[in-house]
């Protein structure tokens, strides 16, 4: 192996599982291969929802040891939710689960103090009920003396140091897109102290070397250092988009899926918080301006409710459904919480007065049918809203391996698309670390050497919109 090419860890955490990935980074090569994957299982005790995060940790650990000498470590994760530290840097709890229920009838409280459209003029945020903003005004923060992101929390337990990855700070509700800095007015006017939160950092900063306790425990050769990357796995996954020039849209698919556009600057208009749009920041002072999609949470919880059936054979027999059969709409908060998916779904469409899924083949080919009509709506209206015109849609993430979402994704928007890579948030986790050893020169040229080292398929569109119109027509009148 050339003496140029170096390896990282990334760790990528979902809601569902985590992995550490392995990166080999040289001037015209990148390689990735999994060292480690392991369950992300939240646990339902009488408080509520939490996540495990000794169990996360663990497998961090196990990962790095499986992974071999690394030149560098970087973490990514989910977005919103915190651990709680004492005054000694101890965790006071497991992390609250976004979706727990403590939430419900916050965000009301909150607009009583400060409306709705001056939070979004001021923060840039879609609502959701699980906004960290939301989440700290229903939390006592009994004894807190430090509030850690997960991605953050995960660092400071490998290196003793503590900070917050800015890409990740704007999903909380609390930063200012214009300046990239704590909107302090909001935050005083709440109640909320920003003084919980660890300073700021950016993505390529250094963020500590790993503990001598854990290179013991790892059997790794020290110094490693960490990285902050883009800690929030959406900005990670649309670094990695191998997209060349400004006009294309993407979409991170997995447990949720996030679509929308790269933009210069954030929109803070009134209708485009109508439309429930977000302004997240990106790498190299990017505006990730996107809407949250349920994603295929709803054909998991589906397939978790059916026995795990073969999904490969599942898609095949919904690829033989009648297409826009029956639709729901995927955004909905309604099918935010796990438990009975399928009834629900069968429960959305009796309520709207369209065919009743019935058979598995039938409930997925609803799914994804909306799922790709959400994908059309989001992509529109982002472009009209911002002002901002596509040739091209790429899809990333895990969703990619599902060709038949992907080919309805590229019929519904009347667009090609193009999928790929499937491990996107840890690629772009990886080339972030690349950067900071200077073997990528910034974030084209990531994204050029994506293009060239990575498997891509395109799926041009079949037909016209014509029927996907309609059925957009249909759900909104229902």
């Amino acid at each position: 192996m050339s003496a140029a090419v170096k390896s990282y860890a990334a760790v990528d955490l979902g809601a569902s599982s985590g992995r550490v990935m392995v990166g080999r980074v040289g001037p015209d090569s990148l390689e990735l291969t999994e060292a480690h994957r392991f369950v992300n299982r939240p646990v339902r005790v009488p408080e509520g929802l939490r996540w495990d995060i000794l169990s996360l940790y663990g497998g961090v650990l196990d990962g790095l040891k499986a992974a071999g000498q690394v030149d560098s470590v970087g973490i990514d994760s989910w977005a919103v939710d915190y651990g709680l530290l004492d005054a000694d840097g101890r965790l006071l709890g497991n992390p609250v689960h976004y979706r727990d229920s403590r939430t419900e009838g916050v965000a009301e409280k909150v607009w009583a103090t400060v409306p709705a459209p001056e939070l979004y003029a001021a923060t840039g945020l879609q609502y959701a009920p699980f906004n960290t903003l939301y989440q700290l005004v229903a939390d006592r923060l009994t004894g807190a003396g430090r509030l850690l992101l997960i991605p953050d929390l995960l660092t400071y337990w490998l290196t003793g140091e503590q900070g917050t990855e800015l890409t990740n700070a704007s999903t909380t509700q609390l930063i200012d897109p214009r300046t990239r800095g704590w909107s302090y007015e909001i935050a005083s006017r709440l109640g909320i102290d920003l003084e919980l939160f660890a300073p700021l950092r950016r993505p390529g900063d250094p963020a500590g070397l790993l503990r001598p306790e854990v290179l013991e425990e790892t059997g790794l050769t020290g110094p490693v250092p960490v990285t902050a990357v883009g800690s929030h796995d959406t900005a990670s996954a649309v670094a990695a988009v191998p997209a060349s020039g400004e006009r294309f849209a993407y979409i991170c698919t997995g447990t949720w899926s996030l679509a929308g556009l790269e933009l210069d600057a954030p929109v803070l208009t009134e209708e485009s918080r109508a439309a429930n749009f977000t302004n997240e920041l990106g790498l190299d002072g990017t505006v990730r301006y996107l809407r949250n999609i349920m994603g295929l949470w709803l054909l998991q919880e589906c397939v978790r409710a059916w026995g795990d059936p073969d999904l490969g054979e599942l898609l095949l027999e919904a690829a033989k459904v009648p297409a826009l059969r029956s639709v729901v709409d995927a955004g909905d908060a309604a099918f935010l919480a796990p438990g009975r998916m399928p009834e629900r779904i069968a429960e959305a469409c009796r309520a709207s007065g369209q065919p009743v899924p019935v058979s598995p083949a039938e409930v997925t080919r609803c799914i994804l049918d909306s799922l790709a009509l959400a994908h059309r709506k989001a992509v529109e209206e982002a472009q009209r809203l911002a002002d901002h015109p596509v040739d091209v849609v790429y899809v990333v993430g895990g969703g990619t391996r599902n060709a038949l979402l992907c080919q309805l994704t590229a019929d519904a928007c009347g667009l090609p698309v193009v999928a790929g890579p499937t491990e996107a948030a840890a690629l772009g986790n990886v080339l972030v670390q690349a950067r900071a050893h200077e073997l990528v020169a910034d974030l084209a040229g990531g994204r050029d050497l994506l293009t060239r080292t990575q498997p891509l398929t395109r799926y041009e569109p079949q037909g016209d919109t014509v029927r996907w119109r309609a059925a957009q027509a249909r759900l909104a009148g229902a």
